[in-house]
C-alpha cells in the first residue's frame, strides 16, 4: 500500500527478490497540469509495469473495497507513504501489517518526519518498520537504520537516502517475518517527543526575526517541496536556498527583514543575528533560478 515515488524503491525491491505482491493499493488517478489529464501515482505506474493487479479506494472504509481486499487473502500488508488505515484493514492479514516510516520512532511521528527533522537542525535521522496499531506511528518497532543529515542537506536530498535505505529495510523486515524471526520493540515513550504534523502552506512563510542557523534549516527543510517563501519588497517569493554569511557587525541597529544587495550578484536579509544570502528563489509564475540569473531580468 503506497502512492508517492517514496514507496516505489520498496516496491521494486520486493519483486526482484521474488516477493511480489498478490495486489497494490494505492491512491485514485488525479488530473493533472493544463489539461487536467488523469495522471496514475508513481506505485501504480510501477504496479502496471510488472502486471500486478492494483486497487484504488476513494473510501478504505466501504464494504465493496474491503471485500475486494480479502479476494487477496494476504499474509502480511506493506505500507509505505499512503494514508491512516482503519483498523479493519489493517488487522486483517494474519501476519499483521507494517509501516515504514522516515524517522527513528517514537521521534518525528506524523506525516513529515524527513521535512521537521531538517527543521529542527537535527543531524541524524532514520527509517523505522513497525506494526500498525491503533494511534499513528506508535506501533512495535522491527527494525530501524540510522542515517546522517548533512550540513546543507535539503529534503530532496535527504528523502532519496531515506527512500533507498527504506526499501533494504523493508525486503529485511518481510524476510524476517517470513522465517518467524523478528524483534518486536515497544516504542519508548519515557524522552519528549517531537512531532512532524503536515506542512500547512501558511506555515511555510520565513520569519526572519529567528536566528540565521534556524533560518536556514527552515528554508532546507522545505527544499525543494512545498517551498518556504517571504515576502520581498511586497512581492511573495519562494526561497529554495539560502547560505549563511558573516559580514561586519556595524549593522547591529539594522531591522530584520531589511535587505542588502548589488541587483546584480547577490541578495541578502537581516535576520535576528546576522545576514543570509539567498542563493535560489523563485517569483510568481516564474521559475525556480539562481540569484544572479533572477538579477538579469529583475531589479530590486
Amino acid at each position: 500500500m503506497g502512492t508517492p515515488e517514496f514507496a516505489v524503491p520498496s516496491l521494486e525491491i520486493l519483486i526482484k527478490n521474488k516477493l511480489s505482491p498478490v495486489a497494490i493499493v494505492t491512491a485514485p488517478d488525479k488530473p493533472q497540469g493544463r489539461g487536467q489529464k488523469l495522471a496514475f501515482s508513481p506505485v501504480k505506474e510501477c504496479a502496471l509495469k510488472y502486471n500486478i493487479p492494483v486497487l484504488q479506494p476513494t473510501n478504505l472504509k466501504s464494504e465493496e473495497f474491503i471485500e475486494e481486499l480479502r479476494i487477496y487473502q494476504a499474509n502480511l500488508q506493506i505500507i509505505v507513504a499512503f494514508r491512516m488505515l482503519p483498523e479493519v484493514i489493517w488487522a486483517m492479514p494474519l501476519l499483521g501489517s507494517f509501516n515504514l516510516h522516515g524517522s527513528l520512532l517514537p521521534q518525528y511521528r506524523g506525516a513529515a518526519p524527513i521535512n521537521w527533522a531538517i527543521i529542527n537542525g537535527e543531524i541524524e535521522t532514520g527509517v523505522t518498520t513497525f506494526f500498525l496499531k491503533h494511534a499513528i506511528d506508535t506501533g512495535t518497532i522491527i527494525y530501524q537504520e540510522k542515517e546522517p543529515i548533512a550540513e546543507n542537506d535539503d529534503v530532496g536530498s535527504l528523502y532519496k537516502r531515506l527512500m533507498i535505505k527504506g526499501a533494504t529495510l523493508v525486503l529485511k523486515t518481510v524476510r524476517a517475518i517470513e522465517a518467524g524471526n523478528y524483534p518486536s520493540i515497544t516504542q519508548d515513550e519515557s524522552t519528549k517527543i517531537k512531532h512532524a504534523p503536515k506542512i500547512q502552506k501558511e506555515t511555510c512563510e520565513i520569519n526572519w526575526n529567528q536566528t540565521s542557523e534556524n533560518s536556514k534549516n527552515f528554508v532546507r527543510g522545505l527544499s525543494p517541496y512545498p517551498a518556504a517563501w517571504a515576502f520581498i519588497e511586497n512581492k511573495n517569493f519562494k526561497i529554495y536556498k539560502v547560505s549563511l554569511i558573516k559580514i561586519e557587525s556595524t549593522d547591529v541597529n539594522t531591522k530584520v527583514g531589511s535587505l542588502k544587495t548589488d541587483s546584480k550578484t547577490y541578495l541578502w536579509i537581516k535576520t535576528l543575528d546576522g545576514w543570509l544570502s539567498i542563493e535560489e528563489l523563485q517569483a510568481e509564475g516564474k521559475k525556480r533560478m539562481k540569484i544572479d540569473e533572477f538579477f538579469r531580468g529583475n531589479k530590486l
